[in-house]
């Protein structure tokens, strides 16, 4: 007879757990370097309008979310390993590709491209996870791996301005594009453990088919509800990232380079901290109720609502300075908790499936849509006036998952 499958070791959970926040640290790298060469973009022989700007996050935001399904359905049938491999080779070397563009097409085209990339590993990325670590330990685990989304982003921005400031907006696509393929490489010594070894036998038999399975997900309330709630916290928080840096350079008068290192420095902080203190009280308090992720989310975003408004309304850098760390730091106590109460609502077999789900909605519903709109309506009106959509967004995130912690109460 043969032995059961041993679980993960320790050192190879935490080997893969350091591997793959490496890798989503270039993930958001990569993301947030364009917001960083927003201005440069804008009056460079490209010309491009604000809504011209807005498109190139949202063509790859749209094209993620469109690619997301696929990935996820591979993740719960190949191996993963390979799967988020090959993802980080194709973003690494579209980046790569938007240094030589010569036009607003081919950069949209470079950008979008990005998309099928990211798809791949964000999709199944948080599924191999859940199959290193149980339960009781996946909200700090998710809060690791999440804090390399500040991170990152935060030297997306920086890196992004000093390199556009010294030696133009090509270079800086180069120089977040050549590592990923080193990463890439990297992926394929992770271990590949059996779906659900970390949790209890699932008691019902997974679906027969990906239509049964998005049946099934979409009759689970509280995922449904908690997926619509990430849905508008992802409008705001994307739509805040795409272009606070130019916000602060046109709106507010600072420089180029001191708007994105400025604001890179407030993500990093307040990112890193926000994140593992979310995970971490998101785990102690789960041990009392099991909707404590999804209250922990829709109490600080709340509380953030006020907060985001100061930053992008007060004209005093102290008082916009203040909003704007208060706020990061609340809105990113959501980030561990809100993965977990996803990977957690859902059977072991189908995590991908729900995962790539989530990312699809949140993403079409999100931040495929807010940049280019603020773009768009920046265009017709001001920037100072376009952003002022992201506060109502916040509340609307809070509320969502107000419901769907109740909805989970009473499941």
């Amino acid at each position: 007879m043969p032995a059961p499958a041993a679980k993960p070791r320790t050192m190879s959970a935490a080997w893969g757990l350091a591997t793959l926040s490496l890798i989503n640290l270039f993930n958001y790298l990569d993301r947030y370097i364009v917001p960083a060469l927003f201005e440069s973009l804008k009056h460079s022989r490209l010309g491009l309008s604000d809504a011209n700007l807005g498109a190139l996050m949202s063509a790859f935001l749209l094209v993620y979310t469109l690619s997301a399904p696929v990935f996820g359905t591979l993740g719960d049938r190949r191996p993963r390993p390979r799967l988020i491999a090959a993802g980080v080779a194709v973003w690494s070397v579209a980046t790569v590709l938007s240094g030589f563009a010569a036009s607003f097409l081919a950069l949209l085209a470079a950008r979008a491209s990005v998309g099928i990339g990211e798809a791949a590993y964000g999709t199944i990325a948080p599924s191999l996870l859940s199959d290193y670590y149980p339960a009781e330990r996946r909200g700090r685990v998710m809060a690791i791996f999440f804090a390399a989304i500040p991170v990152g982003a935060a030297l997306g921005y920086m890196i992004g301005g000093l390199v556009d400031a010294h030696y133009g907006w090509r270079r800086a696509f180069f120089v977040a594009g050549v590592p990923g393929l080193a990463l890439a490489a990297l992926c394929l010594a992770l271990r590949d453990p059996p779906r659900g070894i970390q949790d209890p036998a699932p008691r019902e038999p997974p679906p027969a088919n990906l239509a049964q399975t998005y049946r099934r997900l979409l009759g689970n309330r509280p995922y449904a509800l908690t997926v619509l709630g990430y849905a508008a916290y992802t409008f705001a928080v994307g739509g805040l990232a795409a272009w606070m840096p130019a916000f602060l350079e046109r709106v507010r008068g600072l420089p180029r380079a001191q708007a994105t290192v400025s604001f890179g420095e407030i993500v990093v902080i307040t990112g890193f901290l926000g994140t593992f203190v979310g995970g971490w009280v998101g785990d102690r308090w789960a041990r009392r109720t099991p909707a404590a992720f999804l209250w922990l989310c829709a109490l600080s975003t709340l509380a953030a609502a006020p907060f985001v408004w100061l930053a992008l309304a007060a004209a005093t850098p102290r008082v916009y300075y203040f909003g704007m760390v208060v706020a990061e730091f609340l809105l990113f106590l959501s980030t561990g908790p809100v993965n977990a109460a996803i990977v957690n609502l859902v059977s072991p077999l189908e995590r991908a499936t729900a995962v790539a789900l989530s990312v699809f909605a949140i993403h079409l519903f999100g931040d495929a849509i807010s940049p280019f709109l603020i773009g768009l309506v920046s265009d017709a009106t001001s920037l100072a006036a376009a952003v002022q959509i992201v506060p109502a967004a916040v509340v609307v995130s809070g509320l969502g998952w107000v419901w769907a912690a109740r909805a989970q109460r009473r499941a």
